[in-house]
């Protein structure tokens, strides 16, 4: 990708991320259900990982997915390094790796929209301010709709996954990375260079991303299907004859068919 093309896309993500995080434009940042519903969220996926978690070779890929790209953490720090990196991102970082924080700056900016929409549901309950149960995520994930929209964000984490995997194959890279750590700290960059360590690092020591990134996708889009179909246990088990957790996709690095994010 060009750096224009590269410029442009991160302008626009970027202005979407300060206009859906902004409590005066939007009021249902301030809502308690949000917080409350992100942290339920954290929870579900960090249980939804616990195979990858408990395999050594993914479990760097897996706590850098739940951090980095699901997690509660305020991006905040990392997006105003990416909007200030543009014009040193010749001499500091690899456009490669850049491309996989545009990306995840517009990853945030989906998923946040849609938990808005989602903490509003909540918030209409009769309850308000009782706990989060299941039937309750469920209700409100169905009322927000936007199916389409559920499999773009799909697609943008997996886009992340793709892109940081492509890097690690790259010669010379990790070098370039390295190098650029203490110009990035006296550039004041250093929440976007940890991002970029941790995911370079975490898919480094992963030796090959397909099964990983086909299991996540596979999960999450099931486990969408089933919200939407109003399945009691969305994020469970199979019963007979259905797809939950997916046995292990193919061999170690295998590729397969690879999400894309459109400019």
């Amino acid at each position: 990708m060009s750096q224009a093309l590269l410029r442009e896309r991160l302008a626009k993500r970027l202005a979407w991320q300060k206009a859906v995080n902004d409590p005066v434009r939007d009021p249902r940042n301030r809502l308690p259900q949000l917080q409350a519903l992100q942290a339920w969220q954290a929870r579900r996926l960090s249980g939804s990982f616990t195979d990858f978690k408990d395999n050594a070779r993914m479990r760097p890929a897996a706590e850098f997915f739940l951090t980095d790209l699901y997690g509660e953490r305020d991006f905040s720090g990392r997006d105003r390094d990416v909007a200030r990196v543009m014009p040193m991102m010749s001499r500091l970082l690899p456009d490669s790796l850049l491309v996989a924080a545009a990306d995840a700056i517009g990853l945030a900016v989906l998923s946040h929209a849609f938990d808005l929409r989602m903490a509003e549901q909540l918030a209409a309950r009769r309850r308000p301010e009782a706990p989060i149960t299941l039937a309750d995520y469920g209700e409100a994930y169905r009322a927000v709709g936007c199916p389409r929209l559920r499999r773009r964000q799909i697609e943008l984490i997996l886009g992340v996954g793709w892109t940081l995997d492509a890097a690690v194959k790259k010669h010379g890279v990790y070098k370039i990375l390295r190098a650029s750590r203490l110009p990035a700290r006296a550039a004041g960059l250093s929440e976007l260079q940890g991002f970029l360590e941790r995911g370079f690092g975490a898919f480094d020591a992963l030796g090959g991303a397909g099964d990983f990134l086909e299991a996540i996708g596979h999960r999450e889009r099931e486990a969408s299907r089933r919200l939407f179909a109003g399945h009691p246990d969305p994020f469970g088990e199979p019963g007979p004859g259905g797809q939950g957790r997916p046995s292990r996709t193919r061999g170690r690095g295998t590729g397969g068919s690879r999400a894309r994010s459109d400019p």
